[in-house]
């Protein structure tokens, strides 16, 4: 408990130094949750200086929302960042969007994973596999599966149909059980 009052008056103090404009607090605050930070935008991007450039988009957008409005202490910083996050990585989509179309022609077959296989995946293993989806597909399974949004949220931030929601995620999840069952 101590620990975590500790913390808390610790980025409180941060926090304050940021609104400030203090560029020591502003990199204290970057190096803090730099790696929860990459770990999310990571998640949304195929190379790790994808992430990185959606991470400092991200922290331009905290430093100069703490500047100019300060930050509401109704809800916890880290899921203020979060959202912050999610969001440019979805605008980042969006700016690229015409890189990412084509078409992808798929064999219906079933093949079913084994759970034990999935349990013993690493991170990294994960990531590679999520490097292998359409960027749509990708989005779509980690903003419902990671994330926790529901097809209606998902639809009103990509601004896309919640029908064609779903369908990007069933082909998401299709395609991981091929790819884990042909590389595990």
């Amino acid at each position: 408990m101590k620990k975590e009052i500790d913390t808390k008056t610790y980025l409180e103090k941060i926090i304050i130094g940021c609104k400030k404009g203090n560029v020591l607090h502003q990199e204290l605050l970057y190096k803090h949750f730099y790696g929860y930070a990459l770990s999310i935008c990571r998640l949304y991007t195929y190379s790790n200086d994808d992430a990185v450039s959606i991470l400092n988009d991200s922290f331009l957008k905290v430093f100069s929302s703490i500047k100019k409005k300060g930050f509401n202490n109704n809800i916890p910083f880290k899921n203020w960042l979060r959202r912050i996050l999610i969001n440019t990585a979805i605008d980042n989509y969006r700016k690229n969007v015409k890189h990412y179309y084509h078409l992808e022609v798929e064999n219906e077959e079933h093949i079913y994973a084994d759970s034990d296989v999935i349990d013993d995946l690493a991170f990294k293993d994960i990531l590679k596999l999520l490097d292998q989806l359409p960027e749509m597909h990708r989005i779509v399974f980690n903003l419902h599966e990671i994330q926790g949004f529901n097809h209606k949220e998902i639809s009103e931030k990509l601004k896309i149909a919640e029908s064609t929601s779903r369908v990007f995620l069933t082909r998401a999840k299709k395609k991981l059980r091929i790819l884990i069952d042909k590389n595990f």
